[in-house]
């Protein structure tokens, strides 16, 4: 497994290789959910492809006041859980490599990028545009893996991809989840012991909107706030959003629809948690 730190570097090796590429693009901090990425993109590039997993904490993505500078960059585990996952390449870029000091260029996505979490993190999304846009010019890969735990961010490289053009294929890869049911995330160990044993209740109250919506329930009103109930027996629970959408443009409708889904983002003491399900 090679370890990559420079552009120039990075375009030497795919220039020197004909082998098909999969990119998993992180910002490290591995956990099991990563590890499904990374079998999924071994999947798809084959015996014969090499799977590339970027690590790059992103400050593009991070608003004023987050917690970028306190972010998980756990290197040697996360190299070493690469090695075990088959990964061919890690790119770890620094930020200075990435992005100039007088930096004016950016990819701005500006219709999925207003609402749920765009309408909560104000710039977040065009950090992620910009760095994905980024990545795919730089390692030039024939696809692209990315978890549905993060939906949004999911539909809106789809739409980038597909408004500019990129001939990359966007693989999605169901959330995996801890075995009370909550999602994996890099985030999960910022909580406290109280917090981790209330955290389950996001997964809850998902599947509370799932089976009223089984149970023929169309209303997307008494949906979600059957849902927003759910979330709230967690004392420790602070909503920051909830809300039923539609799965392509990520707007909310007078009734549920086929292609539907529930997003929400809950505050457990600092830490920000999200989640989402698919509605039958």
């Amino acid at each position: 497994m090679k370890v990559i730190e420079t552009i120039p570097e990075a375009r030497r090796q795919i220039e020197t290789s004909a082998r098909p590429r999969v990119l998993v693009a992180t910002m490290g901090a591995f956990h099991r959910g990563h590890v499904e990425l990374f079998r999924r993109a071994r999947e798809a590039a084959g015996s014969d492809g090499e799977v590339i997993a970027s690590i790059f904490v992103n400050p593009l993505q991070f608003e004023p006041g987050s917690d970028f500078e306190k972010y998980p960059r756990p290197e040697g585990a996360d190299e070493e859980l690469c090695r075990q996952a088959g990964v061919d390449t890690i790119f770890r870029p620094t930020s200075a490599e990435m992005y100039a000091p007088n930096r004016s260029v950016f990819v701005d996505e500006t219709a999925l990028s207003t609402v749920l979490c765009g309408r909560s993190r104000p710039g977040h999304f065009r950090g992620v545009c910009t760095v994905v846009t980024k990545l795919f010019h730089v390692l030039n890969p024939n696809a692209a893996v990315f978890g549905e735990k993060d939906f949004q961010q999911l539909a809106i490289i789809r739409r980038m991809v597909r408004d500019l053009d990129f001939q990359i294929e966007i693989i999605g890869v169901p959330t995996v989840r801890e075995d009370d049911g909550l999602a994996c995330s890099s985030r999960n160990q910022y909580l406290n012991a109280a917090e981790r044993n209330q955290a389950p209740a996001l997964r809850a109250a998902l599947l509370v909107g799932r089976d009223a919506v089984q149970a023929g329930e169309r209303s997307t009103e008494r949906v979600v706030e059957s849902v927003r109930r759910r979330v709230e027996t967690a004392s420790l629970a602070r909503i920051d959003y909830l809300a039923a959408v539609d799965a392509d443009d990520l707007q909310a409708r007078d009734t549920i629809e086929q292609n539907a889904l529930i997003a929400l983002a809950v505050f457990f003491g600092q830490t920000r948690l999200i989640d989402n399900i698919r509605l039958p």
